[in-house]
């Protein structure tokens, strides 16, 4: 069967390792070919770009989303990945007068915040915590073919939902024990029975309730699956760029905050993207 191919043609401020590789999302896979493959949505696609010959770095190109027909990119696919919004305006935005953002802006050009779904942001950055990526994916993409429901084969692999909360709150934490989530299956089973009695948050006051989701998890939730772009998480990249590039106390998390609401208010989950790309791969070079 003929493999389907949608094409959006000059796309611009988009580029897959950006996208997919600046903490934002977990459960997208790189391929040989520089391309991404994973499931959202109850989807599968694989997303890759080209740029036009002769483009300079971060110009205009060619974006091939593969298992996905126009009306799957209509509805879905357009929104998750965010080409509706003008990076470029808000890059400008972001960078006047101030050289760290356009160092980091620079750096990571193609990034774009993704629309994810809320319960899969829930579970993902409670399986963050004291983590590192390589394992976060790997525990995500455990949970999912421990107990989620089946989304389909694509390339001769199988994908896998991560289970619904109702799904979650009847294991106990010996049934997840083959994802080795630690101490994190404790947190995932009694927010998934949160969840199930009182609904699924509806503001960001709501994240609190949730169990083992403090202040850095539930900025991550905000941003990444409720839409409230202003949010700025900030962990140890974002600490240590917030007080080596702009001067701030490591451990004054407050005033990083404050210092995030009034430079970049609404925008400040576009500049924390930017700047913990830029930070973490910086230093991964050294």
């Amino acid at each position: 069967m003929e493999q389907r191919i949608y094409t959006i043609e000059d796309v611009e401020d988009f580029f897959p390792v950006h996208v997919f590789e600046c903490g934002q999302c977990f459960r997208w896979q790189r391929q040989e070919d520089g391309s991404y493959t994973g499931v959202a949505g109850g989807r599968i696609a694989n997303i890759a770009f080209e740029s036009y010959e002769g483009e300079a770095e971060g110009g205009s190109g060619r974006l091939q989303i593969s298992n996905c027909t126009e009306a799957d990119f209509e509805n879905f696919w357009s929104q998750y990945l965010d080409l509706d919004r003008d990076y470029g305006k808000l890059k400008r935005k972001l960078c006047r007068g101030d050289k760290v953002m356009r160092k980091a802006v620079k750096f990571g050009w193609g990034i774009r915040i993704l629309n994810q779904d809320l319960w899969e942001t829930i579970v993902s950055f409670i399986i963050s915590q004291n983590n590192n990526i390589p394992r976060i994916k790997g525990c995500i993409e455990g949970l999912a073919e421990l107990l989620g429901e089946p989304v389909g084969v694509f390339e001769g692999r199988a994908w896998y939902d991560l289970p619904t909360p109702e799904k979650l709150a009847l294991v106990t934490v010996e049934d997840l024990a083959p994802v080795k989530l630690g101490y994190r299956a404790k947190y995932l089973i009694e927010t998934a029975k949160i969840v199930c009695q009182k609904g699924m948050p509806e503001n960001v006051e709501d994240l609190s309730a949730l169990c083992g989701v403090g202040p850095k998890v539930a900025s991550c939730i905000a941003l990444f699956g409720m839409g409230e772009t202003g949010s700025f998480p900030i962990d140890v990249w974002v600490a240590r760029v917030m007080s080596g590039l702009y001067g701030i106390d490591e451990k004054n998390h407050g005033a990083m905050k404050a210092y995030a609401d009034e430079h970049f208010g609404a925008l400040g989950g576009f500049a924390q993207q930017y700047l913990f790309y830029y930070i973490r791969n910086l230093n991964a070079r050294k």
